[in-house]
């Protein structure tokens, strides 16, 4: 499945609802979400909209490694609907 390439970082960011990630502090314009499940872990998401493929596709790559899954089983499971 493609990444959709209209997301802004607040979808993202309740897309990662699922996999625990909640929002812990925000400066400026970027949003630092947190997860206990798996481990702590952090990743810090701009609020822009749209968010640029790039950007998108290097966090859901940290995700992936971060809950030991490919990055096409990610996408898939974020944007299936």
């Amino acid at each position: 499945m493609r990444i959709p390439r209209d997301i802004s970082g607040l979808e993202l960011i309740k897309l990662l609802n699922s996999f625990g990630y909640q929002i812990s502090r925000q400066t400026g314009s970027h949003i630092r979400i947190t997860t206990e499940m798996n481990g702590l872990h952090h990743i810090t998401i701009p609020n822009h909209n749209p968010l640029r493929i790039g950007t998108i596709s290097s966090i859901l790559l940290e995700v992936a490694q971060h809950f030991n899954m490919t990055k096409d089983v990610l996408v898939n499971q974020l944007f299936e609907k």
